[in-house]
């Protein structure tokens, strides 16, 4: 692992109006690192996410990208620098064809040959794609709209893929398919961040792990030790 941290919150507080969100957030991403960040519902799990996007500016803390303080930079500044993400619920653009929804995701880059070379390895990774490609998004199932939100991300060449929510709203062997194409996206270099309610399945194919309870990190750990932790169920409950 490199000393130096890809993605680094450090004592992170969010208000939503008089509400306090995050308490105190710090959590790190490291270069090549697939790591899950696990909590019930409104735990804050998605404002975590939101925050690193910059969607959200926290009152207090630092937000480190590649070694540069990101926190007051807009969303489209963080993107550019290489973010990028796959949306709860894969928000594809319906009206456009696979192709076109794949370029969309390379709409900030100007390398026209890399681009049509990950094209062909988006359809080589996602072959369900290659078989839709001239189809409207609408048109995919929910399965195939996952896989296209994916490969509309990877086609920024991302350093640091965010993912909300990879399994919602799919069937569960469309769930375990989704989950190794995310660890096989990972095992070519690329560093994620997912965040998850499916805390096994996650922790399955995660380097590390965050347990998220009330807007504070509980937990913080190899994904092999968080398996078996026997404070994980109530942690990952709330109270």
């Amino acid at each position: 692992m490199e000393q130096n941290p890809l993605l680094r919150l450090a004592d992170i507080n969010t208000f939503y109006g008089p509400i306090h969100i995050l308490q105190d957030v710090s959590l790190a991403i490291y270069p090549g690192e697939l790591v899950c960040l696990l909590g019930g519902n409104a735990s804050g799990k998605s404002t975590t996410l939101k925050t690193i996007l910059g969607i959200v500016r926290p009152a207090s803390g630092v937000v480190e990208f590649r070694g540069e303080a990101v926190q007051e930079k807009p969303t489209s500044y963080r993107i550019a620098r290489g973010m990028a993400v796959v949306p709860e619920n894969r928000r594809i653009f319906g009206e456009m064809s696979v192709r076109e929804n794949l370029l969309m995701g390379a709409y900030l880059r100007t390398d026209r040959p890399a681009i049509a070379e990950d094209l062909e390895r988006m359809l080589a990774l996602f072959p369900r794609l290659r078989e839709r490609y001239h189809q409207l998004g609408s048109t995919l199932s929910g399965g195939e709209q996952q896989m296209l939100a994916m490969a509309r991300a990877l086609m920024a060449r991302p350093q640091l893929l965010l993912m909300d929510e990879p399994s919602m709203g799919l069937a569960p062997v469309l769930v375990e398919q989704n989950f190794q194409i995310i660890k096989a996206v990972n095992e070519q270099g690329v560093a994620i961040f997912m965040v998850e309610q499916n805390a096994n399945m996650a922790l399955s194919i995660a380097h590390r792990g965050y347990v998220v309870q009330t807007g504070r990190v509980v937990l913080a750990d190899k994904a092999q030790n968080l398996l078996q932790n026997e404070q994980l169920k109530a942690a990952y409950l709330g109270r």
